[in-house]
């Protein structure tokens, strides 16, 4: 659906995007990271057509979008971090307004106007003025002249900024809904906002791609090093058998749920497995082991910890996969 391959942005001296390649399939929902300065909003402004590139080529459903600008413009809807709104106008003013300028037919216009005010629930607000709404329903009436003319893709900028937990939970069911029809890129600061919705991560440091693969793959590739650990038996006991493996840097006893039964957390290396040590333990002092699970990194440890990696992708890009290079090619399918 969306092919991005060999992306480069220079300002003079500056790289802003270096050799930035990723995809996304029809339908799913992208979420795109990276730290402020990492070229995010370059890539979305080449993508959308705003910008050129210096090099590499952006294709929509097989069409490039510098051989073909505004055949690719018209597939795209693009809500950027400050809505394009007119404060003097109504809801349907403005969306009337957003129709003719992406030239929705006229027989089709006052149907889809009304369709897209019910998808993105500001109905209610239609004979409102712009400038009177708050800031949840400005966004939503942002989202909605980016899904005018229906287009197949929809580029997100920080859709939820500035918004409450209650509308950041709306505009997360709306960005759900938009998947049924549409191919979706959402960038996000808020981690949170990215684990819930995306079927894919995308995360990029200084122009470059660090990993890109999916939140479930993510948690399983990234250890925290850390383990959850229930068992059944007495608390000296176990942590006495415990503090013998080697492996352990610390542990920390918390509240067992059930009587008769310890539950701790065990701190370890986090390129070591301790799974087959804390079994022969606990067999040691037969203690019946309840639970064992790794406690997975959230995607903003993630976040930190690949940003963090100075370096990270120029070795895996000269093909040195060594060490936590070797995760990331894993993780990321590179």
């Amino acid at each position: 659906m969306i092919e991005v391959k060999n992306l480069v942005k220079r300002y003079g001296d500056h790289v802003a995007v270096d050799d930035l390649s990723f995809a996304v399939e029809k339908g799913q929902i992208l979420g795109f990271l990276g730290p402020n300065g990492a070229g995010k909003s370059t890539t979305m402004n080449i993508i959308t057509g705003y910008i050129s590139a210096t090099d590499g080529t952006v294709t929509i459903n097989g069409l490039d979008i510098f051989e073909e600008p505004e055949e690719v413009k018209r597939m795209i809807g693009y809500l950027p971090e400050f809505p394009p709104l007119y404060p003097e106008m109504t809801v349907t003013e403005y969306l009337n307004f957003v129709a003719d300028l992406k030239k929705v037919e006229k027989k089709k216009k006052a149907k889809m106007v009304k369709e897209i005010m019910e998808s993105t629930k500001v109905t209610e607000m239609q004979n409102r003025l712009i400038k009177h709404l708050s800031k949840g329903y400005k966004q939503r009436v942002g989202l909605a002249q980016a899904i005018m003319g229906y287009p197949e893709v929809i580029i997100l900028d920080e859709p939820t900024v500035g918004l409450d937990p209650k509308q950041i939970i709306e505009m997360r069911d709306l960005i759900r809904e938009l998947s049924k029809n549409h191919t979706v890129i959402l960038s996000s600061h808020i981690m949170q906002e990215v684990s819930a919705v995306c079927d894919t991560i995308l995360i990029i440091d200084k122009g470059r791609r660090v990993l890109q693969d999916t939140p479930e793959n993510l948690s399983v590739h990234f250890s925290s090093g850390s383990l959850k650990l229930v068992v059944r038996g007495d608390s000296n006991t176990v942590i006495r058998e415990l503090k013998k493996i080697d492996k352990l840097t610390r542990l920390e006893e918390t509240e067992s749920h059930e009587e008769g039964t310890v539950s701790l957390t065990l701190y370890f290396n986090e390129n070591d497995d301790i799974r087959e040590d804390v079994f022969y333990s606990m067999s040691a002092i037969k203690t019946p082991i309840l639970e064992m699970q790794a406690v997975r990194m959230s995607l903003e440890d993630i976040f930190i910890k690949v940003t963090q990696d100075e370096g990270l992708s120029d070795k895996n890009k000269n093909g040195d996969n060594t060490g936590k290079e070797e995760v990331l090619t894993d993780a990321g399918n590179l």
